[in-house]
C-alpha cells in the first residue's frame, strides 16, 4: 500500500545523473508534495536543488499531484487545517482532520499533534535556560503517537512521509535503533524525501555503522553520503563527493557550495572556507543559513570590519533569526563583551532550544566570564543535541581543567578526540592531561601523534622537548627543539615565538656540555636575539671564548648527531638582530 502512494517515478540508480531533466521532474514533483504536508524544509531543500539545474520546457513540466477518491473526500477538511497549519495552529488543524482516510491528511493530522506537542515542550523549556535533566521536559503526545503510527506500520499502511514521521517519533523517544530501521525504510518508499535522509546523517554516529545500511541505490544517496562524510569529519571524503556531484550538472547549487564551506571549515581552511562562503554571499546575498559558520570563521581571523557588516546585515534580513543571533553573539565576543554575547546565545536559544551551535558559543562566552558551573551545563546541552559535537566535549575537558580534575578532563578530551582524530589540539590536550597525572609515556605518544598529523599551534615539539628534558633524555629533547626551529623559520613565523628563544637555550647549552663550541656559539649568539635569554647567551659566549683561549678544543667522543645549519655560523654578532633563517637543511 505504501509503494502505491508513490506518485513519483523511482529515482535514477547510484550516482546515475545522466537524465538531469529527469532528476528536475523528481525534484520539483517532491518540493510539492513536501509542501502539502507542511515539510517546508525538506520542500525548500528539492526547490534550491531544482534551481540548480536548467529550466523545463512547458509540454515537460510535472503534473500535479494526482488526487485519489480518499483525497477528494477529505479536501474540504485537509485545506481548512493546512491553512491553520501554516500559521501555527497545531491543535486546530488536528482537531478538524480527526477521522480523515487519506494519506496526505492523516500525515497533517499526525504531525500537527506532533507539532502542538514540540512547540508546548519549547515553551517550558525556554522559560528557563538552566539546568535540563535529561527528560525533565517531556512531548506528551509522542507516546500516543508511537502506538497509532505503529499499528499502521505493521498494517504496511504507512507511505514514505508517514514512515518519515513515525521514525521522528521513535528518535524522539530514544528507541534509536528502530528508528534507524524505519528511517532506512522511509529512504527506500520514497528515496527523494531528503527529511528522512537527514535524520538517518543524525543517527549515525561512525563510518562503521555507514556500512551496515541496506541503503536505497539512487542519486539521492550520493548527495546523503556527501552529507554524513561531513558530519563525520571525514572531509576528504565529503569534497570528493560534492566535487562529483558539481561535475554531473549541480555546479549552481548554493546548498553544495554552503556544504563545501562548511567542510573547509571543519578542517580549519580558513582562507578557502572564507573565500567560498563570500563568493556564496553574492551568488545568494539574503541567505542566513550557515552564516553562523561563516561568522566563527571571521572571529578566528579577528576581522572586527566584516563581522561587523554581517551582523547588521542579517539584522536587516531577519533579526529574529538563530544564526542572526550567534552572529551578533560572535561579534560581542571578539570586542571582549562576553555578558552581552552570552544574552544573543541565550536569545538564539529562545528561538530554538535544540539549536548546537548557540550551546556550544555559550560554554564558550561562559568560560570567558570564568563561570564553570554555566560553562558545563551550555555543553552539556550542546551534547544531549549531538553527541558529535567535538568542540562541546573539548570544551567541557577545558572547563575541568580549570577545575583542576585531570580524571574528568582526561575522559572529555579522548571524547573530542575520537570525533577528531586528526585535530593536534585535541592530541596536545590529551597529552597534557596525561602530563598532569604522571602517565608520560602516554602523553609523549599524543605529543609525538600530535606533531605527525601537522601541529596547527606549534606546541607539540617544544611539550615533547620538555618531556624529554625533565626524563634527562637530552638528545631526544634537543632532537625535538630542532625540528621546532626548523619548523618555526621555514613557514615564515615571527622569531619572537614565545618558545624559540627556550629551545635556542636548551641547545646552546647541549652543545656546550658536548664541547662542540661552534655550534653552542652560534645557538648562544641566537639566545642573545631574545630578551628572556640574552644574558644567559652573553654569558656562554664569554664561557666558550674563554675555555677556547684556554686551549680547549671541540669534543669528538661524545655523540652529537643533532647539527645545526653553517649559516648560523659564529660570525653573527650577538646584538645584530638577525633575520629569519631557512633552516630545512637541517636533517636530526
Amino acid at each position: 500500500m505504501a509503494a502505491a502512494a508513490m506518485v513519483v517515478a523511482a529515482p535514477a540508480g547510484g550516482g546515475d545523473f545522466s537524465d538531469l531533466r529527469e532528476i528536475k521532474k523528481q525534484l520539483l514533483n517532491v518540493a510539492e508534495r513536501s509542501r502539502e504536508r507542511g515539510l517546508q524544509h525538506s520542500g525548500k531543500w528539492a526547490a534550491e536543488l531544482a534551481f540548480a539545474l536548467e529550466p523545463l520546457p512547458l509540454n515537460e513540466l510535472p503534473p500535479p499531484p494526482e488526487l485519489t477518491e480518499e483525497d477528494a473526500r477529505d479536501l474540504d477538511a485537509y485545506t481548512l487545517a493546512k491553512s491553520y497549519f501554516d500559521l501555527k495552529e497545531y491543535d486546530r488543524a488536528a482537531y478538524f482532520l480527526q477521522g480523515c482516510k487519506s494519506q496526505k491528511a492523516y500525515f497533517l493530522y499526525m504531525y500537527s499533534r506532533y507539532l502542538s506537542g514540540e512547540k508546548k515542550k519549547d515553551d517550558e523549556t525556554v522559560d528557563s535556560l538552566g539546568p535540563l535533566e535529561k527528560g525533565q521536559v517531556k512531548n506528551e503526545a509522542l507516546r500516543e503517537l508511537r502506538v497509532e503510527l505503529s499499528k499502521k506500520h505493521k498494517a504496511q499502511e504507512l507511505d514514505g512521509f508517514g514512515l518519515y514521521l513515525y521514525g521522528v517519533v521513535l528518535r524522539k523517544l530514544d528507541l534509536v535503533k528502530e528508528a534507524i530501521d524505519v528511517f532506512v525504510e522511509a529512504a527506500h518508499v520514497l528515496p527523494l524525501h531528503w527529511g528522512a535522509w537527514l535524520e538517518l546523517c543524525n543517527l549515525i554516529t561512525d563510518k562503521e555503522m555507514l556500512k551496515f545500511l541496506s541503503l536505497p541505490d539512487t542519486w539521492m544517496k550520493e548527495f546523503f553520503l556527501a552529507h554524513i562524510y561531513t558530519e563525520l569529519q571525514l572531509i576528504e571524503e565529503a569534497l570528493q563527493k560534492y566535487q562529483s556531484l558539481i561535475d554531473a550538472g549541480f555546479s549552481k547549487s548554493t546548498y553544495i557550495i554552503s556544504q563545501i564551506a562548511v567542510a573547509y571549515h571543519n578542517i580549519r581552511d580558513i582562507d578557502k572556507a572564507l573565500s567560498i562562503f563570500n563568493e556564496l554571499r553574492k551568488q545568494d546575498p539574503y541567505r542566513i543559513e550557515n552564516m553562523d559558520t561563516f561568522s566563527n570563521l571571521l572571529y578566528v581571523r579577528s576581522m572586527k570590519p566584516e563581522l561587523s557588516y554581517l551582523a547588521h546585515n542579517l539584522c536587516e534580513i531577519d533579526k529574529y533569526r538563530v544564526e542572526t543571533c550567534c552572529v551578533i553573539g560572535n561579534y560581542y565576543s571578539l570586542r571582549s563583551q562576553h555578558e552581552k554575547a552570552a544574552l544573543y546565545f541565550q536569545r538564539a536559544l529562545k528561538l530554538n532550544p535544540r539549536y548546537l551551535g548557540a550551546w556550544t558559543l555559550m560554554g564558550h562566552e561562559y568560560m570567558e566570564m570564568k563561570n564553570t558551573s554555566a560553562a558545563i551545563q551550555a555543553y552539556r546541552h550542546a551534547i544531549e543535541v549531538n553527541k558529535r559535537d567535538y568542540r562541546a566535549w573539548y570544551g567541557l575537558g577545558q572547563t575541568y581543567e580549570i577545575l583542576k580534575m585531570p580524571f574528568y578532563c582526561l575522559y572529555y578530551y579522548r571524547r573530542a578526540h575520537q570525533l577528531r582524530p586528526n585535530d593536534s589540539r585535541m592530541l596536545v590536550a590529551l597529552g597534557e592531561c596525561y602530563e598532569k597525572l604522571n602517565q608520560l609515556v602516554e602523553a609523549k605518544k599524543c605529543y609525538w601523534r600530535a606533531y605527525a598529523v601537522g601541529d596547527v599551534e606549534k606546541m607539540a615539539l617544544v611539550k615533547l622537548a620538555k618531556l624529554h628534558e625533565q626524563l634527562n633524555e637530552s638528545e631526544q629533547a634537543a632532537q625535538c627543539y630542532i625540528k621546532y626551529i626548523q619548523d618555526i623559520y621555514s613557514c615564515g613565523e615571527v622569531v619572537e615565538h614565545l618558545e624559540v628563544s627556550t629551545a635556542f637555550r636548551y641547545l646552546a647549552q647541549y652543545y656546550f656540555k658536548c664541547k662542540l663550541w661552534d655550534e653552542a656559539s652560534a645557538c648562544a649568539q641566537k639566545c642573545c636575539a631574545f630578551n628572556d635569554t640574552r644574558e644567559e647567551g652573553k654569558a656562554l659566549l664569554r664561557q666558550i671564548l674563554q675555555l677556547r683561549n684556554q686551549g680547549e678544543t671541540s669534543s669528538t667522543d661524545v655523540a652529537a648527531p643533532f647539527f645545526l645549519p653553517a649559516s648560523l655560523s659564529a660570525n653573527n654578532t650577538p646584538t645584530r638582530r638577525v633575520s629569519p633563517l631557512n633552516l630545512s637543511s637541517v636533517t636530526p
